[in-house]
């Protein structure tokens, strides 16, 4: 029998939805409804989130999208959009092809390019991919201190700098996000980034009060690098880490992982995620020498049009101008005017 598959306002309520999404084993935290009132009520943007069903009107399967339309970056449906997975969640292939066919319906029906569907592992999957970056994972032991001796020599003297510097690290929630958006927001600059506004990572702390905090590293009661963190089951995810470039002689950055990994351990977390690398870039480097290790990423598409796949990240040449452009741009109004644009690019 063919699956039924709810979309929008028939769509299941939250707490049928995580059920299903706690008890799968491949799911993520970006499954869990909540992530479709932070998008709809920081961003404005359109959601459809399916669901498949059996005969019995059990979850078999559900599919979380946000559709994305500006003149500059295009129509296209991602799942999930600026955060690293998401992607199909289904008990087999007969669920896992109902959901991408009612997918493409939905994508003709808002009139979207393309589909991006970032996963971890879907390998069967026959849609067009890229394979273009990595999740970079380290394996926590039950104590940080048996973390801390497997830590390289100079990973260690650099950790110790901080220390010697008087900085001191806090975590915490809400009372955070000013300094935490201070550094956050200068380095996003500082790469020629749009920056979110702090109302997103506010948001994300209220939708989820047991799985988020922020870390922050201060000199002289300075906010010098932070990090916001998410937790789902065993795995702590820093998606958001910056650290403010004037200090970094300093090395607050090694402070800000160390401490962090530190409450990872005291936490129960089995597995740290540093979050998403190019291969053999620098940020793949930096989470290199702290253990970490590469697991790869698919990232599948389909194209209304066939062409290309499309390609919005910093690398592609067409943007340099703008990346040099918006490097040179005062931190005020690249604060001001950041959020308006970053809100459109996935």
């Amino acid at each position: 029998m063919r699956p039924e598959i709810t979309a929008n306002g028939d769509s299941p309520n939250e707490t049928e939805w995580d059920a299903y999404v706690e008890a799968h084993p491949g799911a993520t935290g970006y499954h869990l409804f909540a992530w479709r009132r932070v998008i709809e009520r920081v961003f404005g943007h359109q959601t459809v989130y399916l669901a498949a069903r059996d005969e019995q009107k059990r979850i078999r399967g559900v599919l979380p999208m946000v559709f994305l339309s500006s003149r500059l970056f295009g129509r296209f449906l991602v799942s999930l959009p600026f955060v690293n997975y998401g992607g199909l969640l289904t008990d087999d292939a007969h669920f896992r092809e109902a959901l991408l066919e009612r997918a493409i319906e939905q994508a003709k029906k808002l009139g979207a390019h393309h589909i991006e569907l970032r996963h971890q592992d879907m390998s069967d999957l026959c849609w067009p991919q890229k394979q273009h970056k990595v999740s970079m994972r380290l394996e926590l032991p039950g104590e940080f201190d048996v973390l801390w001796k497997k830590f390289p020599a100079k990973l260690r003297s650099q950790i110790r700098r901080a220390e010697r510097e008087g900085m001191d690290f806090r975590l915490g929630g809400e009372d955070l996000i000013n300094d935490f958006y201070a550094v956050f927001s200068r380095n996003m600059r500082d790469i020629g980034t749009p920056v979110y506004g702090p109302e997103f990572f506010a948001e994300i702390l209220r939708a989820f009060p047991a799985n988020s905090r922020i870390g922050v590293v201060y000199l002289n009661k300075d906010p010098v690098a932070a990090g916001f963190l998410y937790g789902f089951r065993q795995v702590l995810e820093i998606p958001w880490a910056s650290s403010d470039r004037r200090y970094n002689r300093l090395a607050p950055n090694m402070l800000l992982y160390r401490s962090v990994l530190e409450y990872a351990c005291r936490e129960g977390f089995r597995v740290f995620d540093f979050g998403r690398s190019t291969p053999d870039g620098g940020t793949y480097r930096f989470k290199e020498q702290w253990g970490a290790r590469p697991v790869q990423l698919s990232w599948h598409y389909w194209l209304s049009n066939g062409g290309p796949l499309p390609d919005l990240s910093p690398s592609n040449e067409k943007f340099r101008l703008a990346i040099s452009l918006w490097q040179r741009l005062p931190l005020m109004l690249s604060r001001c005017f950041g959020p308006t644009i970053v809100r459109y690019i996935p």
